[in-house]
């Protein structure tokens, strides 16, 4: 089994949407092996968002997913499951987003869009050791 991590963004939660998106991930076939509801302290946020540092959009990118919960899952599936999970959230910006994605369905704006999910093995690597380093 391959895993990656989600996270269902502070809009996600704030607009009760987690249940929606955690059921479109269970329905696929996907599992939730962790999670956990918390607000993401700056540093980690900083720290996740590393390879955006140096874009204009970094800091307000911080300040949304650490303004208040959201919850930090990760799921297992098939090989590929990153990709998987990718293919449900659809495009970043909603207005891209195909209809029957989360995003398309769910999201109006770029800046907030509901969910992140990794986009390859090794950023799924690197994320799940960032949230949950005791996961096994």
């Amino acid at each position: 089994m391959n895993r990656t991590l989600v996270i269902c963004k502070p809009d996600a939660v704030e607009r009760g949407l987690v249940g929606a998106i955690v059921g479109r991930l269970e329905r696929k076939g996907l599992r939730v092996v962790a999670a956990e509801l918390r607000v993401i302290d700056p540093d980690v946020a900083e720290h996740h968002y590393a390879e955006h540092r140096e874009r204009p959009f970094f800091d307000s990118l911080v300040k949304f997913i650490s303004r208040s919960p959201a919850l930090v899952m990760v799921v297992e599936g098939p090989d590929d499951t990153w990709r998987i999970v990718r293919n449900l959230m659809g495009a970043t910006s909603p207005a891209d987003a195909a209809p029957g994605t989360i995003r398309g369905d769910l999201a109006t704006e770029t800046t907030e869009n509901l969910v992140h999910g990794s986009d390859g093995p090794e950023s799924a690597t690197r994320e799940i050791a960032l949230f949950f380093p005791g996961l096994r």
